[in-house]
């Protein structure tokens, strides 16, 4: 039996491992469209990094998803989909929120733990397409980086992001500009600026992954300025100041690298990006639509 289809079959083998290492799964909400057409400008794929608290033979009981230490509530029934990696291999499914069981306080809050459908097969992602099978292609929000020179600076720059996102929302329009061009927003004091896709979010930071060339960057300074793109749900890409916590290189040379979210400079920007990551996932729960799940896991 060939290696990969081995792996494959073991699936659940790989699942108790990461439970009992105390890892995470990678859920983003399904929207439902086909790979063959019809998609349109449907935006990207916001991947939520939740921990897996315990295993039953119907279902994954995790931690809620959530943002800067907030819990982000997803409703009973909506279609996700899953995503579990170790070391080098990475396997994703389709799976459904089956409500939600009583744990212990989380750190979020005290928010209850989540329920998830066990899925009957997963589905094994080549090296190439670590975010791509053949019912799932998950397109990465793009992320503008810089390394910030005055931390202190942000305080300007992140209320004028408040500013435009709300004047946006409140008109209804979409902000029409390359993610590549800075002359376009308030930058606070920054270097040289460097681009990244967004793997994943959990309750205290988030996930970049970096080309060779980029990573690079990472080395300058500790706190990294971000502008994270989830057009057309949030209407011009979200502002947010981070440091680094980790990095690690894989197979391929790309540099994986965690960041934790840091409001120490401008304390009043941590409730706006909670409730816009929020809005984010119940923009996404609301346009499912309501029906059985057709892909089951």
């Amino acid at each position: 039996m060939p290696a990969s289809r081995s792996r494959t079959e073991h699936w659940r083998d790989c699942l108790r491992k990461v439970y009992e290492r105390g890892g995470a799964l990678e859920i983003t909400v399904d929207r439902g469209l086909a790979l063959d057409g019809g998609e349109g400008d449907r935006g990207s794929d916001l991947a939520w990094r939740v921990k897996i608290v315990h295993l039953r033979d119907d279902a994954i009981i995790v931690e809620p998803p959530a943002a800067c230490g907030s819990t982000i509530p997803l409703s009973a029934n909506i279609r996700l989909i899953a995503a579990m990696t170790v070391g080098q291999n990475r396997w994703m499914f389709h799976t459904r929120t089956m409500g939600h069981a009583d744990g212990p306080r989380l750190a979020g809050g005290g928010g209850r733990l989540l329920v998830l459908h066990m899925p009957d097969h997963v589905e094994r992602c080549t090296r190439r397409g670590f975010y791509r099978t053949s019912t799932v292609d998950l397109r990465l929000p793009s992320v503008q980086c810089w390394p910030l020179m005055d931390p202190t600076s942000v305080v300007a720059a992140e209320a004028a992001n408040r500013a435009q996102i709300r004047d946006l929302t409140t008109r209804g329009d979409i902000m029409d500009y390359e993610l590549e061009d800075p002359d376009s927003i308030m930058l606070p004091k920054v270097g040289p600026m460097f681009k990244a896709n967004l793997l994943n979010i959990s309750g205290g930071g988030l996930g970049l992954l970096l080309s060779p060339d980029e990573g690079r960057a990472l080395d300058a300074r500790p706190y990294i300025w971000l502008r994270v793109d989830l057009r057309p749900d949030i209407p011009a890409p979200i502002g947010v100041t981070t440091r680094l916590a980790h990095t690690h290189i894989d197979s391929a040379h790309n540099l994986y690298a965690g960041l934790a979210f840091d409001f120490t400079h401008n304390a009043s920007h941590r409730q706006f990006v909670v409730d816009l990551f929020t809005e984010y996932a119940q923009r996404l729960q609301t346009a499912q639509p309501v029906a059985p799940m057709s892909r089951a896991a």
